[in-house]
């Protein structure tokens, strides 16, 4: 195709209709308006038209993760720009491909505080994996084609493009995006192991005799799920999630175990503590798991797969690093690990979860969180979905909930963004239309974003929002009584909004829970229903059942205790 002269807004709109981009989430301004000037020539390309571009953020979040694509976010320049680093930051503790196009003032204002300016790109160093400022519109196609091939490969994470209204307007010469050249002379990222790494592995899993494989994001992210079930079930070695690698293995399995961590399973856990060697695939040992990492599994070797060598050995000595995707490695390792079974071992384990029934609800006629879960996953027999936010909410849906299908748990584990299971819920929809979507919400995270309800009805998109609502902070006020002696500050709500009534303001279906015999027909009801539908489970809020920290002992003493 020969060379066309067209306005840097083409060029951007052409490029990601070249990238199969067919969603886009954002707010126009002043400074980006020149490039939705343009969208009406690219039917291709859908906006959706979010409330808040922290949703954008989130939005472009959640439909990467339940669909392996880059996300892609609209802002203008200045507040547009700079109200999408939670989104950012969110995707860059998570590592998930997302690409944000902001607009910025004109070239011969930046740097004059004009109206709305900001160094967006300064601003979002610490909380993006690449980040440009366009200054011509002939670098325009080769900067969007480097920015969605670092957003995506290696350990992916999001990118962030800022264009200055006016090259947005200015015309260059476009050549056919295929034939585009990128210049990445640095950019360098692992595929396959080494042969030497791999083998080393192989061996301390061949010797093992208590092995434990602790599976985090990245088997997800790297569409890992049938090479995870092999390596399990030919040397029988019980997998521990993250909570982040929740669906990476069917609960139903009968390997898995749990996920670790103060508000994961006990017996997850000890697993990792009693283990002689410990498998971490695509997991980064963070301080959730960890707690005092000179205390953690002190008794076992450990092998350590990532694509990223920064992991290895950042929080936790490890004896046999693996660097490679971990898809690849684990192509690499497998037919190198004996078949071997652990009888005793996994008889141990089942003889934990007996001993530590950490998934057991309290007898009460009062409706919990834990049974509206329960009742999700019950009537969607495991297969929707699930986008939560953070709090109590998140940790009983991740107790709760059974996973069977693969990278269906969408949440914010390493940010912990409050208000990113209403936005991140709408992304995982438009980009799962066929699919079942639940947002499991606390009262407080829905309340930061629920002005999307607006961008969901717009788009008849058929999310179901169930919303814990105890009119607290839930998790505020489990510590303030577990570490601060129930001294309960800011915790709870008292001008919650009536959540039926917000939901038919936004023209949605609500519904109100009060019982537990009513989850399970609600669940079936909100399901059977064409769009979306948000239900008020009102749960019980429970005051000080939870044990205070010994007197003498500080709270981050407690905090590092050992697994």
């Amino acid at each position: 195709m020969a060379p066309r002269m067209l306005t840097g807004g083409q060029i951007v709109c052409e490029a990601l209709c070249a990238e199969g981009v067919d969603v886009v989430f954002g707010i126009p301004g002043g400074a980006i308006l020149p490039l939705y000037g343009t969208l009406s020539q690219y039917p291709k390309l859908r906006h959706m038209l979010m409330r808040h571009e922290q949703g954008a953020g989130h939005a472009a979040d959640g439909f990467a993760r339940a669909t392996g694509k880059v996300g892609v976010c609209f802002a203008t320049s200045g507040p547009g720009a700079t109200n999408l680093i939670t989104g950012l930051a969110t995707a860059m503790m998570d590592s998930v491909p997302v690409v944000a196009i902001t607009g910025q003032v004109g070239r011969a204002a930046i740097g004059t505080d004009a109206f709305q300016e900001t160094d967006i790109t300064g601003a979002t160093l610490p909380v993006t994996k690449h980040n440009y400022l366009v200054m011509r519109a002939a670098d325009l196609a080769r900067t969007v084609k480097e920015a969605f091939y670092v957003a995506r490969t290696g350990r992916p994470g999001p990118v962030l493009i800022d264009i200055p209204r006016d090259v947005f307007q200015e015309k260059a010469w476009a050549d056919d995006y295929a034939t585009v050249k990128m210049d990445l002379p640095g950019y360098r990222f692992p595929t396959t192991a080494p042969q030497a790494q791999v083998e080393a592995a192989a061996r301390l899993i061949n010797e093992a005799k208590r092995p434990v494989i602790l599976a985090g994001h990245g088997v997800i992210i790297s569409r890992a799920f049938a090479e995870l079930k092999e390596l399990a079930e030919k040397a029988q070695i019980p997998v521990v999630n993250t909570l982040l690698g929740l669906s990476g293995i069917s609960q139903e399995h009968p390997l898995f175990v749990g996920f670790p961590g103060m508000h994961g399973m006990a017996y997850a856990s000890l697993a990792l503590d009693q283990a002689d060697l410990i498998v971490a695939i695509g997991a980064r040992f963070d301080d959730r798991i960890v707690g005092d990492a000179k205390r953690f599994a002190t008794n076992s070797k450990k092998v350590h797969i990532d694509i990223d060598r920064a992991e290895i050995n950042k929080n936790v000595r490890v004896d046999a690093p693996v660097v490679g995707d971990v898809k690849n490695v684990l192509k690499q390792l497998n037919p190198l690990v004996s078949k071997a079974t652990h009888v005793d071992w996994v008889r141990h384990i089942e003889h934990l979860k007996s001993e530590h029934p950490s998934l057991k609800i309290r007898e009460t006629d009062r409706l919990l969180g834990q049974h509206v879960v329960r009742g999700i996953s019950s009537v969607t027999k495991g297969d929707a979905i699930i986008v939560t936010g953070v709090g109590q909410h998140q940790m009983w849906a991740a107790q709760h909930y059974r996973f069977k299908q693969p990278s269906t748990w969408l949440s914010s584990g390493g940010l912990g963004a409050m208000g990113y299971e209403v936005p991140a819920a709408l992304g995982a929809q438009a980009g799962s239309p066929g699919k079942l979507v639940w947002s499991v919400c606390g009262d407080g995270g829905f309340q930061m974003t629920m002005s999307e309800l607006a961008t969901v009805f717009e788009n008849r998109l058929p999310v179901k929002y169930a919303i814990l609502n105890n009119n607290h902070l839930g998790m505020i006020t489990q510590w303030q009584d577990m570490f601060y002696r129930g001294d309960h500050q800011a915790d709870a709500y008292t001008g919650n909004p009536d959540f039926v009534k917000l939901a038919e303001a936004f023209r949605i279906k609500g519904m109100r829970v009060t019982k537990q015999e009513e989850v399970i027909p609600t669940v079936k009801e909100a399901n059977e229903h064409p769009g979306p539908v948000v239900v008020d489970f009102v749960i019980e809020k429970v005051d000080h059942v939870y044990p205070m920290i010994p007197s003498g002992q500080s709270v981050q003493e407690l905090m590092e205790e050992p697994l």
